[in-house]
């Protein structure tokens, strides 16, 4: 994985303005090593607890836009908080994870650091916050609007119902029907369903008559 190591004023870069202050003091008071990482597929941010000496370690990807670079780097701080109260004594994500994170996310709001749209939708969140930012839809809908879209790429769910779209792995599938939460979709070269999150990115394709059968 490549690892890109920042100043901390760097930082200012990443965050919205107004929040650079009260996150540095929160790295500083606990001892926390921040990363910035290229893109993973998988996670947006990790934390991995002080052990052995060594300072708690966060990494966050880079490629976000500053509100999603925040929202996740406060996820990741309450896993230190929370660790630093409980140690490995509780869940991950139990409700000690999902107080410590709902009163971060309580001190950010109020000061007026997201946009309104956003700031709404965390403040829905706030009882219950779920264990990824990824698994709440509204919220990530949200967040990518903020994101540099590129004019080729579209949400899943803006297309219409049979559209063949390209996956970043260049692989070709075509929409199906919703179930439930997600897109049911049809990968032309094996034929197998696999399951979409209706907010997942695609770039769009011209209906071919290789695929109509």
């Amino acid at each position: 994985m490549a690892i890109e190591e920042h100043p901390m004023h760097a930082l200012a870069t990443y965050i919205p303005p107004g929040s650079f202050e009260n996150v540095v003091n929160f790295l500083h008071q606990y001892h926390v090593h921040l990363t910035v990482t290229k893109e993973r597929k998988s996670v947006l941010g990790d934390y991995r607890n002080a052990v052995r000496g060594k300072n708690h370690r966060i990494t966050v990807n880079g490629n976000l836009n500053e509100y999603a670079f925040l929202i996740t780097l406060l996820h990741e701080l309450a896993h230190m908080l929370t660790f630093e109260q409980y140690g490995h004594r509780v869940n991950a994500h139990g409700k000690e994870w999902k107080k410590m994170y709902g009163l971060l996310l309580s001190d950010f709001i109020t000061k007026k650091v997201f946009p309104a749209d956003i700031e709404h939708e965390l403040r829905r969140s706030l009882a219950n916050p779920a264990a990824s930012s990824c698994a709440e839809e509204g919220l990530m809908r949200l967040l990518r609007k903020y994101d540099e879209r590129k004019n080729d790429v579209c949400f899943l769910e803006e297309l219409p119902h049979g559209s063949f779209f390209k996956t970043k792995d260049g692989r070709i599938f075509q929409k199906g029907d919703k179930l439930r939460k997600r897109f049911k979709c049809n990968e032309k070269h094996t034929n197998i369903i696999y399951l979409f999150s209706p907010i997942y990115e695609v770039k769009p394709l011209v209906v071919d008559k290789r695929y109509q059968s």
